[in-house]
């Protein structure tokens, strides 16, 4: 299930056009797989980067600590092939390696500009120890100091460049992808600022540039190797999910021929019809593909998002507990098997499942949400306001967040590990709020 994470704003149960972070079982496996050969061949271990979508319109990938990867929803989607794609995820692998997020984490503690990320970050971190989290808050923060905190020198960009080159030769991929990918940009900085896409701000695409990267293709090598089978695949399958929820669900039909009952087709038009809606239509089309792929965890998962959101609580269920016994590592598959559970009204069986999705990805601000409400229908309020406390401390609420952790407090046997941990997120907020008034 698609999952967005609005930075200091709203969480919804589907994608919205407001910058947030997407959370999808099937979007990250997809990436995952896409980003493999890139990254082993970086040496850096395709099990370290996490590969993230932020999800909007415009063209933007980015770098905010050592372990995760942002690509913008808008870009995955402008692009043509799963190599430019790799392209991307080359060049961002590449800031990693070479050092450079080191000195962005430096001007951030001393540029002035920068301050209010550099507070909100460690907020995120004391609160949750996420980096996810931490770059989320990011994201609603405000554009001079989102360039300070994200953008690279002409140095850096170079480096990045002829790195990632090295690293597409090595895993079989062409290198003229990176130098299609800067085409795409080409032109930017002649435009008002307010009309660039973010990559030409936190990137700086200028004529030598280009021109290098078209000489680090060459000098490499390049390769005639073809893409292969699986990162095509998985291209095609991020690019329909994506796709059918972000997009206008008529255009998305408009662009696939009824007649085509390949996968894909079958997965886009579940998706498109769903956000119609047509639930028969929806229903008919991804019962198709799961008689294509049976024991698929992420058609499962879909299949279950469709009955839920369509009412069918009771329905959803089971398809959701299928799903997860199919993919029992999978913490966000877990969530929504609880989340099920929590609209069907079996309420201990959600508390028990969600308690376990908590514990295995306790920065999902809807688990959190669902795993509040779980707690309030078993009476533990206590837990219930720490649960929400968490919640808003993810989402950038400070203010929020240690209402209600001052709450759990109060509730909570002190020194517990729930009293515990509202407590961290009560000296948090107080620290931020501090902070905010000596601004004034």
């Amino acid at each position: 299930m698609i999952i967005v994470m609005i930075a200091v704003l709203i969480i919804s149960s589907a994608p919205v056009r407001a910058a947030g972070l997407i959370r999808d079982a099937e979007i990250e496996r997809a990436l995952a797989e896409i980003a493999a050969p890139i990254l082993n061949a970086a040496g850096i271990g395709k099990n370290r980067i996490k590969i993230r979508v932020i999800n909007s319109s415009s063209l933007n990938a980015f770098v905010a600590d050592h372990s995760h990867i942002y690509i913008h929803s808008g870009l995955i989607l402008k692009l043509k092939t799963v190599e430019q794609l790799q392209a991307v995820i080359a060049h961002e692998a590449a800031h990693i390696s070479n050092g450079h997020i080191n000195r962005r984490l430096s001007n951030a503690r001393s540029a002035k500009t920068a301050a209010g990320i550099g507070a909100l970050l460690a907020a995120a971190a004391a609160v949750s120890g996420n980096g996810e989290a931490a770059a989320g808050i990011a994201l609603g923060t405000q554009s001079s100091a989102k360039r300070v905190f994200f953008g690279h020198t002409r140095a850096e960009e170079n480096s990045a460049d002829q790195s990632a080159a090295r690293y597409m030769v090595r895993a079989k991929v062409n290198p003229q992808a990176m130098v299609e990918v800067l085409n795409i940009f080409r032109g930017q900085e002649a435009l008002n600022i307010n009309r660039r896409d973010p990559y030409a701000s936190t990137h700086p695409l200028h004529s030598d540039r280009i021109r290098a990267a078209k000489g680090y293709a060459a000098a490499y090598g390049g390769t005639s190797a073809k893409p292969s089978v699986n990162t095509t695949y998985w291209y095609a399958r991020v690019r329909a999910k994506l796709g059918g929820f972000l997009q206008n669900p008529s255009y998305t039909l408009r662009r696939v021929k009824k007649s085509d009952k390949s996968e894909i087709a079958l997965l886009t038009r579940a998706i498109a019809y769903h956000k119609k809606p047509d639930i028969k239509q929806a229903k008919a089309n991804i019962n198709a593909l799961l008689n294509l792929r049976p024991n698929d965890p992420y058609y499962t998962e879909l299949k279950g998002q469709i009955l839920l959101e369509s009412r069918e609580f009771s329905a959803a269920v089971p398809v959701y507990q299928r799903a997860v016994k199919l993919a029992p590592n999978e913490p966000l598959f877990l969530a929504d098997y609880g989340r099920a559970l929590l609209a069907a009204k079996q309420y201990k069986s959600a508390l028990s499942v969600l308690k376990k999705a908590y514990g295995r990805d306790g920065a999902n601000p809807r688990l959190l949400r669902n795993l509040a409400q779980a707690y309030a229908h078993a009476g533990n309020n206590g837990m219930a306001s720490s649960a929400t406390a968490e919640r808003y401390a993810v989402l950038g609420r400070l203010s929020d967040a240690g209402i209600h952790a001052n709450r759990a407090m109060g509730l909570l046997p002190r020194g517990s590990s729930a009293w515990l941990r509202a407590q961290d997120i009560s000296i948090a907020a107080e620290r931020a709020g501090a902070k905010k008034k000596r601004k004034r």
